[in-house]
């Protein structure tokens, strides 16, 4: 049976309420197809390990939202109330539902407006596969027939409409059951290849401090290089000088070849012609 809570969304209330439910925002990760959080970031939020960051792009759509909300109302008729809902386990902070509650919308305002990819595969009438798997959490937890997508930039909108998915819905409880044995045990779920694993074991400690100083003091000698051998280039009057030990070459050097400006060239498949591939370990000090 569903709830209608009283919260502001965006509040500390509403956060904290958040990190204890399955959230519809929540789902893509959930099942592993969002393009911006992994389950396993998704893990690490939920447990408190990490933040969930906050984006122009995430700004730029609370601030707009209300205009596009409006929009939507004055080209369909339908008057939308922003509520939180919850059934059970699942929650859904949907952008608008009808009074009747047989319709609910979800507003998207991409930042990147009529360049985005989101504004291009919606004038084709497709709904991403993350954001129908959003959207069919939401009316399940509403219990709503009907989903409009409304993606909304400077005055123009593009409205998809869902029809309830019985399926699909049995499917994210599905993965929110799995997802939550991870959170139960405190277990991270598999990793996938945009994730960095979090270390904070004392070999990977030690060891990281070592670097960290190493790397400092590397830094150090390097700027006191790069001002010495400064020096010995403002000294130098001829093209080759030697002295002291060190020696200066004045040498002129060619550009480099932009590939992508020689027009024999194009549509060339030149990874035909690349060496064979190597592993790169890279090792930097976190910002």
């Amino acid at each position: 049976m569903s709830a209608v809570l009283k919260l502001i969304q965006g509040s500390q209330e509403w956060l904290d309420y958040r990190r204890t439910m399955r959230n519809a925002s929540e789902t893509p990760a959930v099942l592993g197809i969002s393009p911006w959080v992994t389950p396993y970031q998704l893990w690490l939020i939920k447990t408190g390990r990490s933040t969930q960051a906050v984006t122009q792009a995430m700004t730029h759509g609370t601030q707009t939202e209300p205009q596009a909300r409006a929009a939507y109302e004055a080209q369909t008729g339908h008057v939308m109330n922003p509520l939180v809902m919850q059934d059970g386990l699942y929650s859904a902070s949907l952008d608008g539902i009808t009074l009747g509650g047989d319709l609910i919308v979800e507003v998207k305002c991409p930042f990147r407006g009529r360049q985005s990819k989101l504004w291009r595969e919606a004038r084709e009438g497709t709904v991403p596969a993350y954001y129908a798997a959003q959207i069919q959490h939401q009316m399940m937890v509403s219990g709503a027939a009907e989903a409009h997508l409304w993606v909304y930039v400077e005055g123009e909108g593009l409205l998809l409409t869902l029809r309830r998915d019985e399926a699909a819905m049995e499917v994210i409880r599905g993965a929110w059951d799995t997802f939550c044995l991870y959170l139960d045990g405190d277990n991270p779920p598999p990793l996938s290849e945009a994730d960095s694993a979090q270390r904070d074991d004392p070999a990977w400690g030690e060891a990281a401090a070592a670097f960290v100083a190493a790397k400092h003091n590397a830094d150090s000698a390097d700027e006191a290089l790069d001002a010495a051998r400064q020096r010995l280039v403002d000294l130098a009057r001829h093209p080759r000088e030697t002295g002291g030990g060190v020696s200066v070459v004045m040498l002129w050097k060619a550009g480099a070849v932009d590939y992508k400006k020689v027009p024999e060239l194009r549509g060339v498949d030149l990874d035909r012609y690349r060496g064979k591939g190597r592993e790169e370990v890279r090792v930097t000090v976190a910002k």
